[in-house]
């Protein structure tokens, strides 16, 4: 029997908590019915769920229920965002604000948007991947209806300062939106302190399903319009059309409860394993720290190394364990990852990265063979390619 790698690439996806499934099963056999079915008990059963899970995701961002809109996940949620937005206001105006670290699911409906006659400014990062935000307050123009900058990065795990970010927006009457599919659960999130106007969020990072995610619209001060991108029932208050997969709902409601019970816990618990590995790993000389060192998720480490191959790198890497180098989205792409260039990494350095993304399940003694091989992973290469 074959043991499977040590999995520690959570910031792709992760699995399913047990509490979780739980919660979900009874949805699919027993209270199987349409929340939109109104007129009997399989849907009274079902809408009440789904009014649940409104509640907690509402209270986990100190907002209402209402302002919350199911979506299949959040590149749904980023594209209804951005693009219902320009399609709403783009009588007032068509210029938006975004980053160049952005994960492909805002980059792209905004590429697309430019394609409309959109102009989109693209923001710079510092080298700890940090936005500048003399450079934001320079950028905002009269005709600015929107800026998308999200909370924590997917690849390096950075946490943009999004208080400062939406207090600018708000004191120019520019809409903020956040990607905060990699934050939900992990960092306080507060739409009213923070001034966030449309907020995307997922399950699967989270230890819920796949396939559920949800988009905040705040509703007042100032109401939100948006142009559905999808139509055919006018579910979801018009935003966004489609029978909703009351399971996933459950299951996303109860990850996001269990992940902010233990959310303090967990966070340092994470740091300690991430400090733990990097300890190891830092032993070595031409070991990249990529991203800021505090303001960061707690279970990211991202690093370039210099002298391998990248592509031997991660080979190497696989058979103890799981990880990436960048985003799972694009990991069939061949360029290096746009994130470290952006850091101002070369192409080598860019291509010579691994994230290490520490979750739940992952134990100290799992850290530990993690570190022994990597370290011996890379000085194996290093050796080979001194001898070509």
């Amino acid at each position: 029997m074959s043991i499977r790698p040590i999995y520690l690439d959570c910031h792709a996806t992760t699995p399913v908590d047990e509490r979780v499934l739980a919660a979900m099963l009874p949805y699919f056999t027993e209270h199987f019915g349409n929340p939109s079915s109104i007129s009997h008990i399989y849907g009274w059963e079902a809408e009440a769920a789904v009014k649940q899970t409104r509640g907690i995701l509402a209270a986990a961002i100190n907002a209402t229920p209402e302002e919350i809109v199911f979506t299949s996940g959040a590149t749904e949620a980023n594209n209804l965002a951005i693009k219902g937005v320009a399609e709403a206001y783009f009588k007032k105006g068509q210029h938006i604000i975004t980053v160049a670290t952005e994960h492909s699911a805002v980059i792209d409906p905004c590429n697309y948007l430019k394609t409309l006659g959109f102009d989109i400014t693209i923001l710079p990062v510092q080298q700890n991947g940090l936005i500048d935000l003399t450079e934001l307050a320079k950028s905002f123009r009269p005709e600015t209806i929107l800026v998308s900058i999200m909370a924590a990065n997917n690849e390096i795990g950075v946490l943009q300062p999004l208080a400062e970010i939406g207090e600018m927006c708000r004191d120019r009457q520019v809409l903020f939106h956040t990607d905060a599919a990699q934050a939900i659960g992990k960092i306080i999130l507060d739409v009213q302190a923070i001034k966030i106007d449309l907020m995307s969020l997922t399950a699967h990072k989270v230890y819920g399903p796949k396939g559920i995610g949800a988009l905040y619209v705040r509703r007042r001060n100032p109401r939100v319009q948006l142009a559905p991108q999808q139509h055919g029932g006018g579910h979801e208050r018009g935003m966004r059309s489609g029978t909703l997969y009351t399971p996933q709902i459950v299951g996303f409601g109860k990850a996001v409860e269990i992940a902010l019970a233990e959310q303090a816990t967990e966070n340092q618990r994470l740091t300690e394993l991430r400090g733990r590995l990097w300890n190891v790993l830092s032993q070595l000389e031409g070991i990249h720290f990529n991203g800021h060192p505090q303001q960061r998720l707690a279970g990211n480490l991202n690093i370039s190394v210099e002298g391998v191959d990248g592509a031997a790198l991660l080979l190497g890497l696989q058979p103890v364990m799981a990880v990436s180098s960048g985003s799972a989205c694009s990991s069939a792409i061949t360029a290096p990852s746009h994130v470290l260039t952006a850091l101002g990494h070369s192409e080598q350095l860019a291509y010579a990265s691994v994230r290490f993304g520490i979750g739940r399940f992952n134990t100290q003694e799992e850290i530990d063979i993690v570190a022994k091989h990597a370290i011996a992973t890379i000085q194996s290469l290093r050796k080979q390619a001194t001898l070509v």
